[in-house]
């Protein structure tokens, strides 16, 4: 990679261009230009690459699969709104090499941001950005501009200051260590140093004794607490010697508290810590709107790059608008608008092949939406492409207590059903077919006027012939059969667990506001699926608090657009080693409950729990996205809390002009939960503006029941949700009863 290789690059099938790929020296930033001119064409950090996919795992590559083995392809996949890299190599070792290659250099960089080589390669990221004429020495200019470029506004004395003490040499410039120091010098963080004295006698280290009192008093910290605080002196203290002494260093105090164990995330949470062997209806499921669209609802991008991001973004419910195409080929897209189409088969096989992309998932099941408006013959063609992710299918109908243990592996139809589930079982009865329809609208009526046609042509040959083809497609729903909700009653009457709703964003908003327990009851033993409404046209979401808050399992929303909404959604499913399934508090399991979200009456238990929350200083934050070079940010934090209505609440922090590397605050703020096992708390930090909308800088959203009590850092994400370290916040957590 470091020699450099010649692969081709490709946008589509006619622009397919030669490019030289090298690795720089650093083994952090990946440069290519072009084969005719020798021109830098771009570059690129390996911090920037979310993941590598081998073979023909893009739309473009995909349609250059006759052309070119798999072997030889791979794509290059950014973070957030960036366009994916496609790429070509001469040899499958060539490609295999790259692909391996950049693997190892993304886990690197995945490693804890406390660890020495993380340190040292996030210094030289910097050191790179600020010296101008890469002669690898730093002046003092450049020290200054690195000091805007960092957030920083520094008095010009005090800068010298630091910049004299680095330059052992005493040379007028910073080089390798020298600029560690610099940097050290820079980051010193007084207000974990003033925590580390409290609990050291000495001021200089923390013994084994010392460190098991700081995590019992303050981490709240009870069981097996000394086997912790020797786990941490070894996993945290970069001195030999001091490990050796099991005692830990300030260094080493540091680097625990900005780790994973000294996030606000209980890393206890983060791996698969539920109870999965409920039905599939007492667990609320990640669920995406029109997964297939990447932009807008009218005119946006079809693409299978929705449903790759939705599923390793631990989405579970995909939707699929399969709508009548050339050659007797059905085509996804949003039915009667102008967004563009791609084939159905395209979608299954990227199912196929994505559903597997973690092999050890725990609870890999998902649900596909079914809508649109696909003809007799071609639905027949879809249930016929059943054997390329048919295996995933489950063969029998199942009851209504089957688990989500039990669905594991498998893939649900959510979708409308010739007959009733039974007739699956018992073979189909002297009614009339009946057909279970959606209650989405312009395709439910599209349905009713396709069925009522059918039903006017039910004698001739060809029409049989068409139904038996379509039958193929029906069989395959046997968990979540589309039903129309006419009711609370009807539906305890007539329905049963293994069907669903759909309802509007406004409709459910109705029956919450008129009939709340009743909801809660029914999604206790009833799947229901939300969607936004349909004036939504700009890919906008709704908030999906406010149908968690009654037990609605299947919330649907545009993945693609990023905001306080999407914000939310990962905040929830963050949790459960981000199987995408989150376990519903038992009073919404329990069919006879008598809570309702809006009515306080209603609640049981011990009373208002009380969150408080001291906001101590923010880390290197990011700059305002397209901000001049020179504005730094004047930052604010501000935590939400969203739940139930009595819950809902924000307060925040001044703002502190001119820091964005280093801001302290030393505020406190106070929250009342009445109802914390719905609860989600945010926090976001905005850079305050007297004349406008303040703008948006970073956040982090996690469910109330994940949250670690003591100091603790939070580890701060971008507005489309990707990492941006080493940027956190410092706060200290406190919980009453």
């Amino acid at each position: 990679m470091q020699q450099g290789t010649l692969m081709r690059k490709v946008k589509s099938k006619s622009w397919k261009k030669q490019r030289f790929f090298k690795l720089q020296d650093d083994c952090m930033t990946i440069w290519y230009q072009s084969k005719r001119t020798g021109k830098t064409e771009s570059a690129f950090s390996i911090s920037d690459v979310e993941t590598v996919r081998e073979g023909h795992q893009s739309e473009v590559l995909q349609s250059l699969a006759e052309e070119f083995p798999p072997e030889r392809c791979f794509t290059i996949v950014f973070y957030g709104r960036r366009g994916n890299l496609d790429l070509i190599a001469g040899s499958a070792e060539e490609a295999q090499c790259w692909v391996e290659g950049l693997r190892q250099l993304i886990e690197t960089r995945s490693f804890p941001l406390t660890s020495a080589l993380v340190f040292r390669t996030w210094i030289r990221d910097w050191f790179q950005k600020a010296d101008k004429d890469k002669d690898g020495r730093m002046n003092f200019k450049e020290v200054q501009r690195l000091l805007k470029m960092m957030n920083v506004d520094m008095n010009e004395d005090h800068a010298l200051r630091l910049f004299q003490a680095a330059d052992k040499s005493e040379s007028g410039t910073l080089e390798g260590e020298e600029f560690v120091l610099f940097y050290k010098a820079l980051t010193q963080r007084e207000e974990v140093l003033s925590l580390f004295q409290e609990f050291s006698e000495d001021g200089k280290k923390l013994t084994l004794l010392e460190l098991v009192d700081f995590l019992r008093q303050e981490q709240l910290e009870d069981e097996g607490t000394e086997e912790l605080a020797m786990e941490l002196i070894d996993k945290y203290e970069p001195s030999e010697t001091a490990r050796t002494r099991h005692v830990l260093s300030a260094d080493g105090f540091l680097m625990y508290l900005c780790s994973p164990e000294g996030s606000i995330f209980n890393p206890r949470h983060q791996v698969l810590w539920q109870d999965m062997n409920q039905p599939l209806c007492h667990y609320f499921i990640s669920s995406s709107h029109n997964t297939y669209l990447i932009e807008d609802q009218i005119r946006g991008h079809s693409s299978i790059e929705g449903y790759i991001r939705a599923l390793k973004r631990g989405c579970r419910c995909l939707e699929v608008d399969c709508w009548d195409g050339p050659n007797g080929e059905p085509m996804v897209y949003h039915g009667h608008t102008f967004t563009s189409k791609i084939p159905f088969r395209e979608v299954v096989s990227t199912l196929g092949k994505d559903n597997r992309v973690k092999p050890s998932h725990p609870i890999p099941s998902l649900v596909l939406q079914g809508a649109g408006s696909a003809g007799l013959q071609q639905c027949g063609v879809l249930g016929d492409r059943r054997s390329h992710g048919g295996d995933g299918l489950p063969k029998v109908p199942t009851s209504p207590s089957t688990t989500l243990q039990e669905l594991k592996h498998k893939i649900l139809l959510k979708g409308k059903k010739i007959g009733r589930l039974e007739d699956t079982l018992d073979g189909p009865g002297d009614e009339a077919p009946d057909v279970s329809d959606d209650d989405n609208g312009a395709e439910a009526e599209e349905e009713r006027r396709k069925v009522k046609v059918a039903g006017t042509q039910h004698g001739s040959a060809l029409q049989k012939d068409k139904e038996s083809l379509a039958q193929a497609l029906s069989d395959c729903v046997i968990y979540c059969k589309n039903v129309s909700f006419r009711g609370f009653q009807e539906a305890r009457s007539h329905s049963r667990p293994s069907e669903i709703s759909s309802l509007s964003e406004a409709k459910a908003r109705k029956l919450i506001r008129d009939a709340g327990n009743e909801f809660v009851r029914h999604n206790a033993w009833q799947l229901t699926r939300i969607y936004p409404s349909g004036m939504r046209t700009d890919s906008s979401n709704y908030s999906p608090q406010e149908m968690w808050n009654v037990g609605c399992q299947i919330v649907a929303l545009n993945f693609q657009t990023a905001g306080m909404e999407m914000d939310l959604c990962d905040g929830l499913f963050s949790q459960n080693s981000r199987c995408g399934y989150v376990l519903k508090p038992p009073f919404m399991r329990d069919e006879e409950t008598l809570f309702n979200p809006s009515d306080p009456s209603s609640w049981e238990g011990p009373g208002p729990i009380t969150l408080t929350i001291q906001v101590i200083s923010g880390q290197q934050l990011p700059k305002v996205a397209n901000s001049k070079d020179r504005a730094i940010i004047d930052p604010l934090v501000r935590v939400e809390i969203h739940g139930v209505p009595a819950d809902q609440a924000h307060q925040e922090t001044k703002y502190i002009e001119n820091n964005g590397f280093n801001p302290h605050w030393d505020e406190t703020l106070q929250f009342q939960l009445h109802v914390p096992e719905l609860a989600l708390v945010r926090f976001v930090v905005e850079d305050y503006d007297k004349t406008s909308r303040n703008d948006f800088v970073g956040q982090f959203t996690l469910a109330f029941a994940n949250i670690k009590p003591g100091y603790r850092h939070i580890h701060l994400l971008s507005k489309d949700g990707t990492s941006i370290p080493p940027s956190s916040l410092f706060v200290h957590i406190r919980i009453t009863e």
